[in-house]
């Protein structure tokens, strides 16, 4: 008979989107599975979409394997409601097969909705218990791009939350978020685990006058504050901007009337030899989003020794604290007087990039964080 002391914890982690494809809860998803699998004890099976190009079985290590399911998906940054719905019946499939083959011991979704469906569902016929980590756009009215479908899926979402054995969230910014839409949630069940990072990943090269923003390409994140901060007058930096979305060409429109030089080099994979580079040579970087669940962009930039200014509302402020500039999320005017602080003051920029790199190295590394999760699992 197996011994279930010694045996590794075999887990069944769900998420619809994973490296190379999505956004930052992508790479959370990506290392948080990597990590556990390095340690010995977990055996693991992540279920994820497909998309062209990509493999549908790869083997990451001896402990760590990915399943890409058929399913439709037109862009790598972005997915639709609809699309996560070809990710979720296309996926009951492949779980349940590999779930008659072998005996997890826990499954581990990433994001109420869509995937912790999946996750319930599984519950529902396996008995297969599981824990949700939350990323932000999966709350309730956190995200204005769903707002015409977050009131379709109330009853869901609660019964989700309601059969989880624990919810993860990264800041105490989404924790009272989800209290707000569903305050009889049992506080005992939400537990503040904030995304790790290996904090060698991104170091501090010699530093350009560069000035660095990437994320998805949407009104919320507040990337036409940062180019009518800069128009005006040359301001002796360049702008890049990495990303992708619907606000692209409006974006590249605003900029023609620059003064500073801003160049815009679309959707970058952060585990890529040119996004690595920029970020490592920026001397600033910044990130004035109107709401973010943590902002794992933030701690990459202050691993890889950046000046960082963002806004000082939700996750943002949490995760940079008092080792950034904080300000007013629609405020391209606070932006320029602090931009023109930073960029004339030699000594206040280099203090600023001390800062960050101490902060993400005390708060934010692996070593800290893994062992939460290993606690919960």
């Amino acid at each position: 008979m197996e011994d279930n002391i010694k045996r590794k914890k075999r887990i069944l982690v769900l998420n619809y989107e994973f490296p190379p494809l999505g956004g930052g809860a992508s790479p959370v998803s990506y290392d948080i599975a990597e990590k556990l699998s390095q340690t010995g004890d977990f055996d693991i099976d992540v279920v994820t979409m497909g998309y062209k190009g990509l493999p549908q079985y790869e083997e990451i290590n001896k402990n760590f394997r990915v399943h890409r399911v058929k399913c439709w998906r037109s862009k790598k940054e972005l997915c639709h409601p609809w699309e996560q719905a070809t990710y979720l019946v296309s996926a009951w499939f492949t779980c349940n097969e590999l779930l008659k083959k072998k005996n997890y011991d826990i499954c581990h979704c990433h994001f109420i909705i869509p995937t912790g469906v999946l996750a319930f569902l599984l519950k529902k016929k396996f008995g297969l218990p599981y824990i949700v980590t939350s990323h932000g756009s999966d709350v309730l009215g956190y995200n204005a791009r769903f707002k015409y479908l977050y009131p379709l899926l109330v009853k869901s979402w609660k019964k989700i939350l309601d059969n989880a054995q624990k919810i993860i969230l990264p800041s105490y910014f989404l924790k009272n978020e989800i209290k707000r839409v569903y305050s009889q949630l049992k506080d005992e069940k939400l537990v503040i685990i904030p995304a790790g990072f290996d904090t060698d990943k991104f170091i501090s090269q010699e530093k350009k006058k560069y000035i660095f923003s990437s994320g998805r390409l949407l009104v919320n994140k507040g990337f036409q504050y940062l180019i009518q901060a800069v128009s005006d007058i040359d301001i002796g930096y360049e702008v890049h901007i990495a990303g992708d979305g619907p606000m692209m060409e409006e974006l590249k429109i605003m900029s023609e009337k620059s003064k500073t030089r801003i160049v815009f080099h679309g959707w970058l994979d952060n585990n890529g030899k040119e996004y690595k580079g920029l970020l490592e040579q920026s001397a600033i970087f910044v990130l004035v989003s109107d709401y973010e669940s943590f902002g794992m962009v933030l701690v990459e930039a202050m691993s890889a020794g950046c000046a960082i200014i963002t806004t000082n509302t939700s996750g943002c402020s949490e995760v940079v604290d008092k080792a950034g500039i904080l300000i007013n999320p629609k405020d391209a005017d606070g932006l320029r007087l602090v931009l023109n602080s930073v960029v004339n003051d030699p000594g206040y920029l280099l203090k600023l990039q001390q800062l960050a790199r101490s902060r993400v190295k005390n708060n934010y590394d692996w070593g800290v964080t893994l062992k939460e999760y290993i606690k919960i699992l």
